[in-house]
């Protein structure tokens, strides 16, 4: 079976009804091709799209926090994280006991 090969304006136009309609399998079959096929154009465009937008709309749509923000999440991050140590400790000392209670008992808790 001979590959076949599909330009550029008619993949954007299959991508773009696909779109539309929302049914991507469907637009597939009624343009002959397989789904995954349609599936795999639609996720490159979505990175091309990515890489050929202009830097300021870029700066839009990622989220930089100013510094008052950021230092409050570090914060938060510190504190979660000496909390979650507290957990694995007390998770420690909680089956160190249950072993020195019951020394038969043997299975591994994770």
């Amino acid at each position: 079976m001979q590959r076949r090969r599909f330009t550029i304006e008619f993949k954007q136009q299959v991508i773009q009804e696909a779109k539309e309609v929302g049914n991507a399998a469907q637009v597939a079959r009624r343009h002959n091709i397989n789904p995954k096929m349609l599936y795999r154009w639609m996720e490159q465009a979505e990175h091309t799209d990515w890489k050929t937008t202009d830097s300021a709309s870029k700066a839009i749509a990622a989220y930089t926090p100013s510094p008052q923000e950021f230092r409050s999440l570090e914060g938060e991050n510190k504190q979660l994280k000496e909390l979650l140590g507290e957990k694995d400790l007390e998770i420690a000392v909680l089956r160190d006991l249950l072993k020195k209670q019951n020394p038969a008992y043997r299975t591994k808790l994770k």
